[in-house]
């Protein structure tokens, strides 16, 4: 896995004293997120329904710098109960990174109308509900915070076999921008994250299963290499710090030139 460097001690960390919510942030990308932003100075609350694996990360990090609860982000109790934690602890919310997100995959002939609604439910609802619960405690508090949305290159690209995640995903490209408009009067920006391929266990788990998948994506990126959970989260940070500090409404993609590409490159063995 690829190491980046660390700021050198002597540099002012980019979120110290900022307090943010991480949804998803037990594994993955949103761990990622996680180790980046504590790194940089923030306490973090991650909301996960993967209980045992967010406890475990808070341990490691320490409870003064992360904490975690229990969170559907489909559910409007849950992310309720999600702010009032993250209030309790820190008493304030500068920083709301809405990552949870799950796939299905299918067609659009084979996908199950019960399969369609709880991806979009976890992916788009839920970014939906957790950055308008944080955007108004951030108003009403006069709190002049960052929200990031997860988004895809699917949003823009995609496979057949993946409809929901795809739709979810373009729904939050214009979740982004209808806040990013609606909150910047209150000085709140709202920006997004369009991952390519990111090493994570789930991709893993793939190419375990089908080795000719890795040469399937990698052609396809001409960088030649996966992106990093903390190449992603260290995005998340500059979205959330003062270096983006005239940036709404944009959603930045990280691909390793994927986008970009109209045809094949070799593949290194």
């Amino acid at each position: 896995m690829l190491r980046l460097p660390r700021a050198s001690k002597d540099q002012k960390m980019k979120l110290e004293n900022k307090v943010a919510i991480v949804t998803g942030g037990a594994q993955g990308i949103g761990e990622g997120i996680v180790r980046q932003y504590a790194a940089e100075g923030a306490r973090v609350m991650i909301g996960d329904i993967q209980e045992d694996k967010a406890v475990a990360l808070c341990e490691e990090l320490g409870a003064d710098v992360c904490k975690s609860v229990l969170c559907d982000v489909s559910n409007s109790a849950d992310v309720k109960g999600l702010i009032e934690a993250t209030l309790a602890a820190w008493g304030r919310i500068d920083i709301a990174v809405c990552n949870s997100g799950i796939n299905h995959n299918a067609t659009i002939l084979e996908i199950e109308e019960e399969d369609f609604d709880r991806v979009m439910a976890v992916n788009l609802k839920g970014a939906f509900l957790v950055g308008q619960a944080c955007a108004r405690w951030m108003a009403a508090n006069e709190v002049q915070g960052a929200i990031v949305n997860m988004s895809s290159i699917n949003a823009v690209v995609c496979s057949p076999t993946i409809v929901p995640y795809a739709v979810s995903k373009g729904g939050i490209n214009q979740l982004t921008s209808v806040m990013a408009l609606g909150l910047a009067p209150y000085g709140i920006r709202v920006n997004g994250v369009g991952p390519g391929s990111i090493e994570t266990e789930l991709l893993s788990k793939i190419f375990d299963t089908n080795p000719e998948a890795m040469k399937g994506i990698l052609a396809r990126t001409p960088m030649g290499r996966l992106g990093t959970a903390d190449e992603i989260g260290r995005i998340c940070v500059f979205l959330a710090s003062e270096d983006s500090s005239y940036m709404t409404g944009q959603t930045i993609y990280a691909d390793g030139g994927r986008l970009r590409l109209a045809y094949t490159v070799p593949v290194k063995d």
